[in-house]
């Protein structure tokens, strides 16, 4: 996913403020300022925080250079097809909505009041699929793992 024009832009603007100092390091200001637009891209938050952290000016270079020419995303050897990912995400989002009514509907709700609404965050994701179809969901963002293997819906 290519970030918006402008916050390259932008990212090309402090960079060469910050080249513009005899220490790099000193440019605190305009450090803060790539930080904040570099959260609002796809890289991984470590290694923004890495590169940031220790005013990397090289590494600074690299993030903008992979933002404009994004890695092309290689086929994992042995993932699911596309097929058992549809059929698992159909059977999780039915044991989901399942669930989700199973806990609203419960006898223990005051009679007087609407009711209220569902607390489950997540489920745990059916069996009959292997973990790595999961973690397939996840990665292609359908899911969202929330740990001890826990998975919920993707937020539109």
């Amino acid at each position: 996913m290519i970030p918006d024009p402008t916050i390259l832009a932008e990212l090309d603007r402090l960079s060469a403020a910050i080249h513009a100092y005899d220490d790099p390091r000193r440019a605190a200001g305009e450090w803060k300022q790539v930080y904040r637009l570099l959260q609002k891209t796809p890289l991984s938050a470590d290694r923004v925080g890495e590169v940031v952290g220790m005013r990397d000016v090289a590494g600074l270079a690299g993030l903008v250079e992979e933002l404009r020419n994004p890695p092309v995303a290689a086929a994992i050897p042995g993932a699911p097809s596309s097929d058992v990912c549809a059929k698992a995400l159909q059977a999780f989002r039915k044991r989901f909505s399942l669930t989700v009514l199973d806990e609203e509907s419960k006898l223990g709700r005051n009679p007087l009041t609407k009711g209220a609404k569902s607390t489950i965050a997540g489920i745990v994701p059916p069996s009959e699929w292997p973990e790595s179809v999961w973690q397939e969901l996840v990665r292609q963002g359908k899911l969202r793992y929330l740990g001890r293997g826990f998975y919920e819906p993707a937020k539109p």
